[in-house]
């Protein structure tokens, strides 16, 4: 019976069909069975990347040609470049198990391998003297990359709606002291499209919560002690062995847990817990015969800061054009609803702690700032956050507005006199900054952004440790991709209305 409820899939619309083989843990097997979801999964991509490849080649090398001869041409350069592309992209290792269905470096490995297959090909055509090869070096190779990150994009979302359901998932086997694998249980269970399931957990005395008479942490069970992990893993079948902070871990048994787990088809995820630091400051180099993980300092200032301006700039003058008449029916809608102007100015607190006006549609009845002060025992604000759910002060229309953000779309202007950035922590207010902690400042060391991580987090939702948590992430790890990725991510999340009040 026991076996029936942890293998058995569930059915499923016919594009998950099969995807969720082996998403409980199974009893005794010694690694995961072969016709789970993962392989089925990356079946998935690899024809979705290849019938792009060709489908694309056909409809743009079919309007190129013109006559016979111009035909079998584009047909043998169609060929070589959906050639090119395949196999760049697995050279690129762009179909790997372990990058599909999360985080940017799927996308990474699949740009990289279409600029290699087009700067083959382009290499080919110049060496040869064949001057045919530059539309597909410059149209069609990289509409190819467009349409495959789209294809890949959509796969990705069924596979994340699985996985939120509970479909998909690696068991995970979570081994450390119990604080560190209460914080580990608690971030997969907060971010379950990552594909993670802590299914057991081990630790050194093979006991965990003591208000759970030992045997859980955080409704998790705990099998075993760290010194029958291994043996556990090969029983259990887990997929992930997560080894959390504790004093146990020497550098000597996590190698020799490395060897005992090699064939058993797991794969060990160390987890420093040193500090908070990912993306792109961080570096794995071999010095003296030892792994050093680098950690590069922040970048506040440099060419990469210059550039990342200019892109606000060009990209709030884009969205002010484009959202022009959006702006004028708001503006028109503001002055029927209510008395009072169009827009609401107000003091916010900028980089380096200077102050600036923030722009904004009025969203308030007038004199709202003055009826602050009678509001304030119904705050349900986090932190030195002020915020009410049913706030009196709003108006039909401001609530509109407010909840798919067409209210912040005048600080577009700030962002075009450089005062904000399109991505980058939330502006405070002078009070709220003045009861800053000296690490919460630390959100001052950047321009403030239109939007942020907490906006595609949960907005008004998260609590303060968390929304203080994801913008000093963001000071830290900050990208020009990660800025891509927010900005991708902040149109679902506005269109969807979540967290905003």
């Amino acid at each position: 019976m026991r076996d029936q409820q942890l293998g058995a899939p569930r059915r499923r619309p016919v594009i998950l069909r099969g995807l969720s083989a082996n998403r409980l843990l199974p009893q005794e097997p010694s690694h995961p069975p072969v016709g789970g979801w993962e392989p089925r999964y990356r079946r998935y991509v690899i024809t979705s990347d290849i019938l792009v490849t060709i489908l694309t080649a056909v409809a743009i090398g079919g309007l190129l040609s013109v006559g016979a001869a111009a035909l079998f041409k584009d047909l043998t350069l169609g060929f070589l470049s959906v050639v090119s592309v395949v196999c760049s992209l697995a050279m690129n290792r762009a179909w790997h198990p372990t990058v599909l269905g999360q985080g940017a470096e799927e996308y990474v490995r699949l740009g990289r391998g279409m600029f290699a297959a087009a700067a083959a090909l382009g290499l080919a055509g110049l060496a040869t003297g064949v001057v045919s090869t530059r539309p597909w070096v410059f149209v069609v190779i990289p509409a190819t990359a467009v349409i495959a990150l789209l294809a890949r994009y959509l796969l990705r979302q069924v596979l994340h709606r699985a996985r939120y359901e509970g479909e998909c998932l690696l068991p995970v086997m979570a081994a450390g002291g119990v604080d560190t694998v209460r914080d580990l249980i608690t971030r997969t269970k907060a971010a379950p499209h990552v594909g993670w399931r802590v299914a057991a957990i081990c630790t050194v005395d093979g006991e965990g919560d003591s208000g759970s008479g030992g045997m859980e942490v955080d409704g998790v069970s705990v099998i075993g002690t760290l010194d029958d992990l291994s043996d556990h893993v090969r029983r259990g079948g887990y997929r992930i062995v997560a080894i959390t902070a504790d004093s146990y871990w020497t550098p000597r048994r996590l190698q020799q847990l490395a060897w005992k787990l090699e064939g058993s088809g797991a794969e060990m995820v160390v987890a420093p817990m040193l500090m908070e630091v990912a993306g792109p400051r961080l570096h794995v180099s071999g010095v003296l015969g030892m792994p050093l993980l680098r950690v590069s300092a922040p970048a506040f200032t440099g060419v990469r800061r210059v550039v990342k301006g200019v892109v606000d700039r060009i990209g709030a003058f884009a969205l002010l054009t484009v959202g022009v008449p959006v702006m004028l029916i708001a503006s028109l809608a503001i002055l029927i609803d209510s008395r009072g102007g169009v827009f609401y100015r107000q003091r916010r607190v900028g980089k380096g702690g200077e102050e600036f006006t923030i722009l904004k549609f009025r969203t308030m009845v007038r004199n709202a700032d003055r009826v602050k002060k009678d509001l304030e025992a119904a705050n349900e604000g986090a932190g030195v956050l002020f915020k009410m759910r049913r706030d009196p002060r709003v108006t039909r229309v401001g609530a509109l507005l407010r909840r798919y953000s067409i209210d912040e779309l005048p600080q577009l202007f700030n962002v075009l006199t450089g005062d904000m950035s399109l991505v980058g922590p939330r502006p405070p207010l002078p009070e709220e900054s003045a009861r800053y902690e000296a690490d919460v400042r630390r959100r001052l060391l950047v321009k403030p952004g239109l939007t942020g991580l907490w906006q595609v987090s949960g907005r008004s939702d998260l609590p303060w440790e968390e929304a203080v948590r994801l913008d000093l992430r963001y000071v830290e790890d900050w990208s020009l991709a990660l800025d891509a990725m927010i900005l991708w991510k902040t149109f679902r999340a506005v269109l969807g209305g979540q967290g905003a009040y």
